[in-house]
């Protein structure tokens, strides 16, 4: 059973950018933040990907695969197992996103 992410969860694109977390669930909590779902928002700043010599940064994550059993309101949850992808502004696919930590607490799958 993996560790689920909360909103205090760091995640960060393969280019180094930070992830932030933009949840709209408030009824759900783990460790002190709000369990994140695949349907919440995943904002990426300081991306130094260059491509060709022009700035290409991350923006967003797209997750692909959530977890596959569990949901908080209505949606599936997010954990260490969890896929997501980091895409630039043109929806150009950048490497899959890094979980770095997680709260301890609450696993799922």
């Amino acid at each position: 059973m993996a560790n689920l992410l909360n909103t205090s969860s760091v995640m960060m694109c393969p280019h180094g950018g930070t992830v932030t977390a933009i949840s709209s669930n408030i009824r759900v909590q783990a460790a002190g933040g709000p369990i994140l779902r695949a349907s919440d928002t995943f904002l990426i700043a300081g991306c130094v990907l260059n491509v060709a010599g022009a700035p290409h940064p991350c923006v967003q994550v797209q997750w692909i695969a959530p977890d596959a059993r569990l949901r908080v309101i209505s949606d599936f949850t997010l954990s260490q197992q969890s896929v997501g992808l980091c895409v630039a502004a043109d929806q150009a696919v950048q490497g899959a996103v890094i979980i770095t930590s997680t709260q301890p607490r609450v696993g799922g799958m």
